[in-house]
């Protein structure tokens, strides 16, 4: 599919855009105007309900907030790390209304929208941003105070001692539940009211959005890091 080209003053005027989040069991979806949030309507659930709330969520928010979907600017939607199932939810939903409405469709890394959420909270602390997996296994990211990355995206199997090299860190996100036990000796802050969500996206988004940072719907595949890399570790977990 081409780049979709727009005229200089649609992307002047304002910009509506449908944010999706999908990645973990959080069903998330928010509209924003000009990096402002609007609305967002999400539930969470022990089992994955994207594949019945989605589409109900989304045309629940159009309509309460009295937009038409022709009037978005763009789609926006998270390219991962997370659930398998839920991405491909997510990001297939996503291409289809990009596809209907022409217009083009921003990924959001779903680690970085989580620390955007938490800089807000924690606005002079290292954020370190972790999905659940399996186990001992996180799919996780560490930003400094101003969201510079300081440990680059990755899965991990963590142990009493990972990490030990950026700390200190607030731990935020699903995983943080899990390792509270773990890392219990260390002097940290676990914010587990800090999960992925699609208020996190907005302000990412509408940068990428004023500089036309889009993705190629077709080929678009979002990070599902299904490939743990395991370093063995005589370290005992508890």
């Amino acid at each position: 599919m081409n780049k979709i080209v727009f005229l200089q003053n649609e992307l002047n005027d304002m910009a509506k855009l449908l944010h999706i989040e999908t990645s973990t069991k959080v069903c998330s979806v928010a509209l924003s105007e000009n990096g402002k949030l609007v609305d967002l309507l999400e539930e969470s659930s022990d089992a994955y309900i994207h594949s019945e709330r989605l589409t109900v969520f989304i045309e629940k928010i159009i309509k309460t907030n009295n937009w038409k979907l022709p009037e978005l600017s763009a789609i926006v939607v998270t390219s991962g790390p997370g659930s398998y199932t839920g991405l491909r939810i997510g990001v297939s939903t996503a291409k289809g209304l990009c596809y209907a409405l022409k217009v083009p469709m921003i990924a959001v890394n779903t680690l970085e929208s989580i620390a955007c959420l938490a800089q807000k909270k924690h606005p002079n602390s290292s954020i370190c941003a972790m999905i659940d997996a399996r186990r001992m296994e996180v799919f996780s990211t560490i930003f400094d105070k101003d969201l510079n990355i300081i440990k680059a995206l990755a899965a991990d199997v963590l142990v009493a001692d990972s990490y030990q090299e950026f700390l200190p860190f607030i731990v935020c996100g699903d995983g943080a539940g899990k390792v509270k036990e773990l890392w219990q000796n260390r002097n940290l802050v676990f914010d587990e009211s800090i999960v992925s969500s699609a208020a996190g996206q907005v302000e990412i988004a509408f940068e990428k959005f004023k500089n036309e940072a889009f993705e190629d719907v077709a080929y678009f595949e979002p990070k599902y890091l299904k490939d743990f890399v395991v370093t063995p570790s005589k370290k005992k977990l508890f």
